[in-house]
């Protein structure tokens, strides 16, 4: 069982969106490039069983629904493109480097703001609620979200979430399917090496228009600074630069070697929701090289716009002392740090502590993964970045 790869087969998905949400216009009609490269992809690489291929169809058709919605809102509100998004900084560290921490600890203090879980599910209304009605879309969240669990319960070990937390803009851009979002949750290596071959531009002007839109059906947001985060960034940091030129680049560091392993286990488990038989050790192997090359992106984007646009954060310092380290980080991202802000990040820290989730067990044998190798691998980035031993 497979999804269809032709044309008319994308245009069943688009029809069966249309006809849910009952409107007809996509709006600029780019994201179906992407679609298109992606669908063989899921077909011809992702190994997904007759569930899996059922909930890829449901996550395309989801995503196209959304857009239908969010084209349809901006018709029927045109004043939403006037709305002044203040993106303060946006967090690109690789995965499990503390990003997640950091970003929704700054996010949740006060005057501050960032994409909650349930709002990137659905970023437009329902066609016929409100725009200031939450409900709906929070039920449906919580349903994703129990899916997710009941079919993946090691991911509360692994990722902590919550449909209230702010979380990545990732799933947003996964739905122009134009992140790293499609790769995390189904193994096409073709489809991601596809996206860095393409314009990845696009996408991010969209993406401030969805920010302008989430504003705008929230007033509680107006004059608040937003704080973004998703290592897919690295994938397009030309874009994120371009599209927010006042916002610091947030990098947060920790050694490949540590990361990796615990990536791995965390793609495995997510890949196996779709019924993927993918071994492991290919799964280690892809992450492998897929991470050396957003690494390498970032190198090289960060030498080309120059480092005053970057502040670095080291995991070592962040997880020891979290609140400096964010208000150190605001500060350089010109956020006047109030003791309100202080004290709310106080709170967040307080309320969010690791020792409440179960311990995430992972082995980098499990993977096939050696200590030599990812040094190597990774051997441009560890010589600039990570702190070198001291010779005793």
């Amino acid at each position: 069982m497979s999804i269809s790869n032709s044309v008319a087969g994308r245009q069943v998905l688009a029809r069966r969106a249309q006809v849910q949400t009952g409107l007809e216009d996509f709006g600029d009609p780019w994201i179906f490039e992407n679609l298109d490269a992606l669908i063989p992809a899921l077909n011809n690489e992702a190994r997904l069983d007759a569930a899996g291929v059922a909930g890829a169809e449901a996550m395309i058709v989801r995503a196209l629904s959304n857009r239908l919605a969010h084209v349809d809102l901006i018709r029927r509100h045109p004043e939403i493109l006037q709305e002044q998004v203040e993106v303060a900084a946006v967090l690109v560290g690789l995965p499990r480097t503390g990003t997640t921490m950091l970003h929704r600890m700054l996010a949740s203090a006060p005057g501050m703001t960032g994409v909650r879980w349930w709002e990137a599910q659905n970023y437009a209304p329902f066609p016929g609620d409100a725009p200031d009605d939450q409900a709906p879309r929070r039920a449906a969240a919580q349903g994703i979200m129990d899916y997710m669990l009941e079919h993946a319960p090691d991911l509360l070990s692994i990722h902590p979430m919550s449909i209230d937390q702010p979380d990545e803009e990732l799933i947003i851009l996964g739905q122009l399917f134009s992140s790293t979002m499609i790769e995390g949750m189904y193994y096409v290596p073709s489809y991601a090496a596809w996206l860095m071959q393409h314009s990845r531009m696009r996408c991010y002007a969209d993406l401030k228009q969805i920010l302008q839109s989430l504003q705008w059906q929230d007033k509680s947001r107006k004059g608040a600074k937003w704080v973004l985060k998703t290592p897919g960034h690295l994938m397009a940091l030309d874009a994120l630069l371009e599209t927010f030129p006042s916002a610091k680049i947030v990098m947060t560091h920790r050694d490949p070697v540590a990361t990796l392993p615990s990536y791995a286990s965390m793609e495995a488990v997510l890949y196996a929701m779709g019924g993927s038989s993918i071994d492991r050790a290919s799964v280690a192997r892809f992450w492998e090289g897929r991470l050396a090359e957003l690494l390498g992106e970032f190198m090289r984007q960060r030498d080309l716009a120059g480092g005053g646009r970057f502040i670095d954060v080291r995991y070592a310092d962040l997880t020891a002392r979290p609140i400096e380290e964010g208000q150190r980080v605001l500060a350089e991202a010109g956020v006047p740090v109030t003791d309100e802000i202080v004290a709310g990040m106080g709170e967040w820290v307080e309320a969010n502590r690791r020792e409440d989730r179960a311990v995430h067990k992972y082995s980098m044998a499990d993977f096939g993964l050696e200590s030599a190798r990812i040094e190597e691998h990774f051997a441009t980035y560890r010589a600039r970045f990570m702190p070198q031993p001291v010779v005793v």
